[in-house]
């Protein structure tokens, strides 16, 4: 019988995504550029949040927004509204983004002229969670009517991620939500995970997530500069 050579491909892909990543992370090191990857299911409020996030920090910093879909540019539309830097990212029907990837949106944006920049991923609970983008912090946020059992169905997603935002906690009272259970669910995946329920459409908790994310970029930029 002819021998044969056995290519483990994803561990390939996932190896060199993550010297790419690293890389990523340098240069953004070097120029002060906070990264931000935002991930969620589609209809968990990404776009909202946002927006909502947008409006609370471009006063006090500049803002780089870049959009990735397969194949659309509805939300690119809406964030550009706000007066952002916004970039649209299309993956030609690959449901994640890359390292790679990321550093084409970063050139294309020209970070130099930025202090955050934020990622709006592709939207879907498995492959965004697989790569690496080179972000300086990961955020997720999982709806109240997806469940609060989402962590122990998606655990990477739940395991890679800084901060996770459990959005629409306007609409618990029509839900079979436990606030309690899906933080203790969480808190199984990612012990050191920061949970800060919000509503995007009311606003709750807006206040609080932006806080978290003025003071990670104050960190960093600080960190940077020694």
């Amino acid at each position: 019988m002819e021998e044969f050579r056995v290519l483990e491909i994803k561990q390939s892909v996932f190896a060199d995504n993550d010297r790419r990543a690293e890389e990523v992370r340098n240069t953004l090191k070097e120029e002060k550029v906070f990264l931000l990857n935002l991930m969620a299911s589609p209809g968990a409020g990404k776009t909202t949040t946002l927006l909502r996030t947008i409006e609370q920090l471009k006063e006090k910093m500049r803002i780089g927004i870049m959009e990735a879909d397969i194949d659309s540019d509805v939300d690119a539309q809406a964030v550009a509204s706000m007066g952002v830097r916004t970039i649209q990212l299309h993956t030609g029907g690959m449901c994640h983004l890359d390292a790679d990837m990321t550093m084409q949106g970063l050139e294309g944006l020209t970070t130099k002229e930025t202090d955050l920049v934020i990622l709006e991923n592709v939207g879907n609970l498995v492959c965004p969670a697989e790569f690496d983008t080179g972000a300086i912090k990961n955020v997720m946020i999982l709806s109240v009517p997806e469940g609060d059992d989402k962590p122990l169905k998606y655990p990477l997603m739940f395991s890679v991620c800084d901060v996770v935002l459990i959005n629409k906690t306007d609409v618990m009272p029509y839900f079979d939500f436990d606030m309690e259970k899906c933080k203790e669910n969480i808190r199984m995946r990612n012990p050191e995970a920061e949970i800060i329920p919000i509503s995007a459409k009311t606003k709750e908790g807006i206040d609080k997530w932006c806080e978290w994310l003025e003071r990670e970029v104050r960190m960093f930029q600080e960190g940077a500069e020694g």
